[in-house]
């Protein structure tokens, strides 16, 4: 690439999602380029093949005979240090600017314009991030449907099916919460629905997607929707108090996700237990696209 013909210097943000990536190109104030395509290729577990990957990304989307002086990425699964680490370098290499990458859910405080705070998303799946004093990367969640993401959608109905087991195995009548989840998962009996989760070919993705059944149970009534909800509220705000006890500044959280800000019932369960369990924290949807929150990186570091 030739040096950049703008004015200003030409930074880049990236914001590298599950399905979907997202690309933004400011020199000043003058948008450069806005460019949304899918992430497939996207390889974070391979530093040589993700930079490569990001190279031809900003390669192909930004106009011909242009250079940018920083570029910064938000990741899908960037998750270590050294995992972001050896991506950068390996990226650096490739274009030859100054480049920063972190995991996707650490553009969201940046994209507010704070320097501080904490950023949990509540999908598909769930996560809580944010910095130490001295600018040390914390993580909590964010493990998957087997095993953790409380309060995403896929950890919504492993613990609805687990509710509704639990009631079967009390001999209670079936609620609507269970009527809801037999046609999501077109089974005929609440036995079967240990057969459906076992058979997703990928859990987050396959359970995630009939989270709508649990809420519109807990619309309709189910006490055992409701508590699901509830439960998922509090794990959520649990997700914070940990980034606090682990000594992160969490006064400002920035909340995304598009299970937590899409459905107001989780939401306010989530900002009511954060408010007993961290008083000083103050949630705030995030109103702008995350990557904004790369561009400012980018910005950084020119």
């Amino acid at each position: 690439m030739q040096d950049s013909p703008f004015p200003r210097p030409l930074v880049v943000g990236i914001d590298v999602g599950g399905t979907k990536t997202h690309l933004r190109a400011r020199a000043g104030d003058e948008s450069i380029a806005d460019h949304v395509r899918p992430s497939s290729g996207w390889r974070p577990h391979d530093p040589v093949a993700a930079a490569g990957w990001l190279a031809a990304l900003v390669t192909d989307t930004l106009p011909a005979g242009s250079r940018p002086a920083a570029v910064a990425m938000g990741g899908h699964g960037c998750e270590t240090p050294r995992q972001c680490e050896e991506i950068r370098s390996a990226l650096e290499a490739c274009l030859g600017v100054p480049c920063r990458i972190v995991g996707d859910a650490e553009l969201l405080v940046p994209a507010v314009g704070l320097d501080r705070g904490a950023g949990l998303v509540a999908g598909t799946g769930s996560v809580a991030v944010g910095r130490l004093e001295d600018g040390s990367p914390v993580q909590v969640g964010g493990w998957g449907a087997l095993l953790g993401d409380e309060g995403g959608s896929a950890g919504l109905v492993r613990e609805a099916v687990r509710a509704v087991w639990a009631a079967h195995d009390r001999g209670e009548e079936p609620d609507e919460l269970t009527k809801e989840l037999l046609v999501a998962f077109q089974v005929p009996e609440v036995p079967a629905l240990g057969g459906a989760l076992e058979s997703a070919t990928a859990p987050s993705a396959d359970w995630g997607r009939h989270a709508p059944a649990v809420f519109a149970a807990a619309e309709a009534g189910s006490s055992l929707a409701g508590t699901v909800i509830a439960e998922g509220g509090r794990s959520l705000a649990a997700l914070v108090a940990r980034l606090a006890a682990r000594g992160v500044p969490v006064d400002d959280v920035v909340v995304a996700g598009s299970t937590v800000l899409a459905q107001p019932v989780l939401y306010d369960a989530f900002v009511a237990s954060l408010a007993e369990r961290v008083p000083h924290a103050r949630p705030r949807h995030l109103d702008v696209a995350p990557v904004e929150g790369a561009l400012a990186m980018a910005r950084s570091l020119v």
